[in-house]
């Protein structure tokens, strides 16, 4: 599996959410103000309020990707039995270039958790064709980024990255 996939094992996002894989793209997720998301970097809610840019490097322009963002630890961490909270799903991201180039399915929803400290995982897909993505999720809730890759036949993810956060109290949003 590589030195790459180790963060995703040790903060469960393997094996709670996404199969074992081998990395084959780069991918850069951006948040306001250069804030670069890296597995295990916490953010505030405030800081992710806004979409991030996510860019696919090396992929060929004829190349089209699948961004899913989700919440594997809906509505806490130690009950999450919403898992998993769909935050925002982008369809035939061309490659080589930014989620902003592809289709928004699912509009992105800023992260808000109220209890513990919460993993959000984006992860990335090759799709095996333009326009391959039919089957869309009917709620956001009780997602599974393993079904609706099988379902939209995606395979194994060829990325993925996550950071953590939890809710913002008064205090800290004054700073």
């Amino acid at each position: 599996m590589g030195r790459m996939c180790e963060p995703l094992v040790v903060g469960r996002v393997i094996g709670e959410v996404l199969d074992s894989f081998t990395p084959t793209q780069t991918m850069e997720v951006t948040y306001q103000s250069n804030n670069l998301v890296f597995n295990g970097r916490e953010f505030s809610p405030s800081t992710v309020s806004s979409k991030p840019k996510v860019t696919v490097h090396g992929g060929e322009l004829r190349s089209s990707f699948t961004l899913v963002m989700i919440d594997p630890d809906s509505p806490g961490p130690s009950d999450p039995y919403l898992r998993e909270h769909l935050h925002w799903l982008v369809t035939d991201i061309p490659g080589s270039t930014d989620a902003s180039f592809g289709k928004e399915e699912i509009v992105y929803e800023p992260p808000q958790p109220n209890i513990g400290i919460h993993r959000f995982v984006f992860v990335l897909f090759r799709q095996r064709g333009r326009r391959t993505v039919v089957a869309l999720p009917s709620a956001r809730e009780q997602f599974s980024t393993r079904r609706f890759a099988d379902d939209n036949g995606l395979g194994l993810p060829v990325a993925a990255v996550y950071f953590n956060s939890r809710r913002e109290t008064a205090a800290r949003r004054r700073r």
